[in-house]
């Protein structure tokens, strides 16, 4: 399973969100640092959900790496998350 199939699946299970947009951006930083030939480093995530309702910026993205896991948060290089409920 793919790194971008495995984050839009967990994300899945634990929020049910309504918008999830999982979009692999590596290959705009090719030759930066982190970059990795195949892709899948760096990626942005769009999720709103309303399970994130009445929670700080910061408890919505710790939700967000609690939901991915250790192990799949320690593969990616670069997450940047556009969190909303």
């Amino acid at each position: 399973m793919s790194v971008t199939q495995e984050i839009h699946d967990r994300l899945e299970a634990a929020f049910h969100p309504r918008v999830l947009d999982v979009i692999d951006d590596s290959e705009s930083h090719r030759g930066h640092g982190g970059y990795q030939e195949g892709g899948e480093s760096h990626f942005i995530v769009k999720i709103r959900a309303d399970s994130f309702g009445g929670m700080s910026r910061v408890a919505r993205h710790r939700a967000v790496h609690d939901a991915l896991g250790k192990p799949l948060v320690g593969r990616i290089h670069a997450l940047a998350l556009d969190i909303d409920a």
